[in-house]
């Protein structure tokens, strides 16, 4: 194994690890809620009183987040090695997860863990454990 030194970025990568969990301590501080996309997503489908601004800014601060970076900084450039049936298959299959783990991964990950959650650890550890035996599978058992 080697690493690509061209595209190692420990600091970025802390840093941004740093302002989710930040973000995320904020968050249940400020509104008493986790800050799950999943949770908040399905919030803005099932409507409960008063619930929806929140949700929808929200929404629309991650779908907006990349044109602001870009008017600042370069965006990476992103690849994608799948064609469209494999992708909305892979978002179906994302979803039925999502609703079965009862979460995603990120309030699992970051909010689930950091309260010591076992059902969070559990999920967490099992979603981790999918994408290790499908990248090998993928990429060293199936090619």
């Amino acid at each position: 194994m080697s690493i690509d030194w061209n595209h190692f970025t420990p600091w970025a990568s802390l840093s941004g690890g740093a302002m989710i969990g930040l973000s995320a301590a904020l968050f249940i501080l400020v509104f008493g809620r986790i800050l799950g996309i999943s949770g908040i997503l399905g919030g803005i489908l099932h409507l409960q009183r008063n619930d929806l601004a929140w949700r929808v800014a929200f929404v629309a601060g991650l779908l907006a987040a990349p044109w602001v970076w870009q008017a600042f900084f370069p965006l990476a450039p992103v690849r994608i090695d799948a064609d469209w049936s494999t992708l909305i298959l892979a978002g179906f299959l994302v979803g039925i997860g999502t609703r079965y783990g009862s979460g995603c991964t990120s309030g699992h990950g970051v909010c689930g863990l950091a309260r010591l959650s076992p059902r969070s650890m559990v999920a967490t550890l099992s979603f981790m454990c999918a994408g290790f035996v499908t990248v090998y599978l993928v990429r060293h058992a199936l090619s």
